[in-house]
């Protein structure tokens, strides 16, 4: 099976540049044209931050042109939640992000989380966002709701889909805005047929393990961080970005990152010096998490 995995397509209402230059429209669509040429997709997996603003127009508009490629090869999109998305615009527009799951975690909060059988593969897709912040956390209701589902193992195994990885670089930002209760997570899927957890939200690779699975966080659509820049500060570069992941292949999952062939490719967005960085972290992450 073959997976086409996307993450912070970040469109917005009015599609079009925003102020830094960044252009969510343009980068999905250049990035889909480069990879015109895959046609043996089962699935494309938009982990999150689908929207930048959380609007119902950012939302029906990637419905509509990633429906539009993955369509034409017979694939279905599976979508989940991230810092930036809006959970009454994306229930609205794209349900619980699966056109027909097979079962359905509704929250208190509005949480949605969502299982689906693609070929005797299990994708679930789980809801880490915490409104008005930047790091995510998996409530105690869906990994109940997780914890009942893997009780009972898939044909071929299970892959989980998320926004926040919960693996960080020694990256100060990246430590405060992952998944805030990793070690929950892994308690949940230890011994189980998880294989494999797919996130984004970091905007960079990383391949990493959480118990028995392989993690893997895809770099963004609308933009890439480059860790070139110096410790303390964030710089974003233009260069869309996903990956292609092989399951069911010897010595898999085969992941590899694909590139879209940008004329901007590598030009810088935005740099956050080391005090825009802190004040990220004290808005957006846990109280405390710029403590030392």
């Amino acid at each position: 099976m073959k997976i086409l995995h996307l993450s912070d397509t970040h469109l917005d209402r009015l599609g079009g540049p925003d102020a830094d230059g960044a252009d969510g429209t343009a980068a999905l669509s250049c990035l889909l044209a480069e990879l015109n040429h895959l046609r043996d997709l089962q699935a494309v997996v938009v982990t999150g931050d689908v929207a930048d603003d959380g609007s119902r127009e950012a939302y029906a508009r990637a419905h509509r042109i990633l429906s539009g490629y993955a369509g034409s090869r017979g694939a279905g999109v599976f979508y989940a939640t991230g810092n930036h998305d809006d959970r009454s615009s994306f229930a609205e527009v794209l349900g619980s992000g699966h056109a027909q799951p097979e079962t359905v975690y509704s929250g208190a909060s509005g949480e949605r989380a969502a299982a689906s059988d693609l070929g005797g593969w299990r994708l679930i897709t789980l809801d880490t966002l915490v409104p008005g912040k930047g790091y995510g956390r998996l409530d105690e209701g869906q990994l109940h709701w997780l914890r009942q589902l893997l009780a009972t193992p898939a044909r071929k195994g299970t892959i989980l889909a998320f926004h926040h990885p919960p693996v960080a670089l020694d990256v100060d930002v990246q430590l405060a805005l992952g998944l805030e209760n990793p070690g929950e997570l892994a308690e949940a899927i230890r011994g189980t047929d998880v294989q494999l957890v797919l996130c984004g939200h970091f905007h960079l690779q990383i391949l990493a393990r959480l118990e028995q699975a392989t993690v893997w966080v895809t770099p963004g659509v609308v933009s890439r961080i480059d860790l070139t820049a110096r410790p303390g500060t964030e710089r974003a570069v233009h260069g869309p970005s996903a990956s292609l992941v092989h399951l069911g292949v010897p010595n898999g999952p085969l992941i590899h990152t694909l590139h879209a062939r940008d004329p901007r490719m590598g030009a810088t967005i935005y740099e956050a010096d080391e005090d825009e960085m802190r004040e990220v972290i004290d808005r957006l992450g846990p109280a405390g998490a710029n403590q030392s």
